[in-house]
């Protein structure tokens, strides 16, 4: 049974969820208006083993189903900046794994919460608006940080980064386990998305307790 958090996430976030097998291209305001870092998302996509929804804003509806008719995902994506009125050199698109927990790996916390405008943050972290989740040397240099990008009240995305000179210590998964936790007790699903082909952020993910049931996401994201 669908977690009733990740439900109305979904159904909040998207505009709509679930519906039946396929592609459905549906609309909602959000994608016309600023996301979690005041930028737009102009078109949203998850899929489940059942079904699959598509968020575009009301005025982009007709082109995309248009557009959207007949065509796989990996078709279709090229051309949905396009079809949604965006510009290429401004935004991009990406597909992966979309994961979620309700049961985070029982892993040690490893980072602090500190403001998103401490020095010596990489700018990625210093686009989000409240605490993020830093981890420092015995020197104070970052090796590793998380963020969580709070869509709506129900789903809170994570988000992940390691310096080269830190990897293969296990710190992502335990960044992503101890935000997990957090996200949980603000009443949030936390989810996880990343490449196909991340297998570091795969390894991260499944041993943090975020498991591979099969969905993915993908869409029109700024650059």
């Amino acid at each position: 049974m669908l977690d009733r958090r990740l439900f109305l996430h979904l159904a909040t976030w998207l505009g709509q969820w679930p519906a039946g097998p396929g592609l459905h291209v549906v609309r909602s305001r959000r994608r016309a208006r600023p996301a979690w870092d005041g930028r737009l998302r102009p078109a949203i996509a998850v899929a489940s083993p059942e079904c699959a929804i598509l968020s575009v804003a009301p005025d982009r509806v007709t082109a995309v189903r248009a557009l959207a008719h007949r065509r796989s995902a990996e078709e279709l994506l090229p051309a949905l900046p396009a079809a949604v009125g965006v510009g290429v050199p401004q935004f991009t698109t990406h597909a992966g794994l979309f994961r979620w927990s309700t049961a985070p790996a029982p892993l040690l916390d490893v980072g602090d919460w500190i403001p998103p405008t401490a020095p010596g943050l990489p700018p990625w972290l210093r686009l989000f608006d409240r605490s993020v989740l830093v981890v420092r040397d015995a020197d104070g240099r970052y090796l590793a940080g998380a963020g969580i990008k709070r869509h709506d009240a129900y789903g809170h995305e994570l988000a992940v980064g390691t310096v080269p000179a830190a990897r293969g210590r296990g710190l992502a998964r335990r960044l992503i386990a101890q935000a997990a936790r957090r996200v949980l007790d603000e009443g949030a699903v936390p989810t996880y998305l990343h490449d196909f082909g991340n297998h570091a952020s795969a390894r991260a993910a499944e041993a943090a307790g975020f498991p591979d049931r099969g969905w993915t996401s993908y869409g029109v994201f700024p650059r």
